[in-house]
């Protein structure tokens, strides 16, 4: 029997990559920070300041205390949104939970915190190297380590165990309530919203929910995740996701040089700082974090609005981490690394290690 062509088997996969890279540099051209333009991390970051669990600040120069980093960003409402409605079309909305649902809320505090030491999530990695950031780059390195070892662990033996089949209703509950916080925060002043750069650069809220639903849906339906690319690529030969993400870059590349917005370098990029060990080891965090828990953080987004009440615990726990990594100065800025992000590290380090020990199960 014939085999399919690569393109022919991956072509949803890439579409997606192509239309995320592409989205990114559209909301960024109408208002997101630079170089950012899709970060999930730094979006959940900015929905823990809205629910006031961080309240990064700075002082005008009239003395007003302004805060920074407050944003309910619509584009992580769409995602899950997105997804919720794909999955309802596509026959796979089949809600299931219950597999080490406290551990994988560890694992989303200590994936954010690792975020916050590099400042992106992988996808905003990708979007940071097709601007020109050189300092990524480094983070990338990382972040395949940071697969590697989880890996290793995955051979042998690590697992957080079953999850079981739950209602409707069950799996609905995570979308609903994000939809409920959203409206608030569009309809109301119940919400923290930032007075200064960067929580209040943000493309006008109905061209990201928009886009946004548009992304959640495709991620949906390919399966899109960065994680689970190198993961395939190195346990199966398997290389589909990894050029959804290639995409992903192309797109990027293409649409900052059309724009004037491509600068190689590794000084003076958009919310980045030059250390390159803490971009390093932030990101290797985030790729053996994320590697145990079956996904990186859009992935999460995507399977919560599927209804996996795992993911949606995984999704708070990322959100609690932003808090806690700007409210005990663990998060990094562009100056450089926060004040406790080094001891910050070691612990994620340590927890990680305790985790993927201690869940590895011996065949029976």
């Amino acid at each position: 029997m014939k085999k399919e062509n690569f393109f022919k088997r991956h072509w949803l996969v890439m579409l997606c990559g192509l239309l995320v890279g592409g989205a990114a540099v559209v909301l960024t051209k109408f208002g997101n920070p630079g170089n950012m333009g899709f970060c999930i991390a730094c979006f959940l970051r900015d929905i823990a300041g809205a629910l006031g669990l961080q309240g990064a600040s700075t002082t005008n120069d009239a003395g007003e205390t302004l805060r920074t980093l407050s944003n309910f960003r619509p584009e992580i409402v769409g995602l899950i949104v997105g997804a919720c409605i794909m999955a309802f079309v596509g026959k796979e909305f089949k809600p299931k939970g219950g597999s080490s649902p406290f551990t994988r809320f560890l694992l989303g505090i200590v994936v954010m915190v690792g975020a916050l030491v590099f400042l992106g999530c992988p996808l905003r990695m990708v979007i940071r190297i097709g601007g020109g950031d050189l300092n990524a780059i480094i983070g990338l390195v990382g972040f395949i380590a940071g697969i590697l070892v989880g890996i290793l662990f995955l051979k042998g033996g690590f697992s957080l165990g079953r999850a079981y089949k739950q209602s409707k209703a069950e799996g609905l509950v995570f979308p609903i309530v994000m939809v409920a916080l959203f409206v608030l925060s569009v309809a109301g002043s119940v919400l923290y919203v930032s007075g200064a750069a960067p929580g209040n650069k943000a493309a006008p809220w109905i061209l990201a929910l928009i886009v946004a639903l548009v992304v959640g849906a495709l991620a949906q339906r390919s399966r899109l995740c960065m994680v689970g690319g190198l993961r395939d690529s190195v346990m199966f030969k398997e290389f589909g996701l990894l050029a959804g993400f290639g995409c992903v870059l192309l797109a990027v590349l293409v649409g900052n040089a059309i724009l004037g917005n491509l600068k190689w370098g590794f000084e003076g990029q958009p919310v980045a700082h030059t250390e390159w060990l803490w971009n390093f080891l932030g990101m290797a965090i985030v790729g053996w974090g994320s590697c145990l828990l079956g996904g990186c953080p859009l992935r999460q987004l995507i399977l919560a609005g599927e209804g996996n009440t795992d993911s949606a615990i995984t999704v708070f726990g990322m959100i609690v981490g932003g808090g806690l990594a700007h409210t005990l100065k663990t998060a990094s800025s562009g100056a450089g690394h926060g004040a406790n992000g080094p001891a910050a590290v070691i612990i994620c380090f340590v927890l990680l290690a305790a985790i993927s020990v201690f869940n590895i199960r011996k065949e029976k």
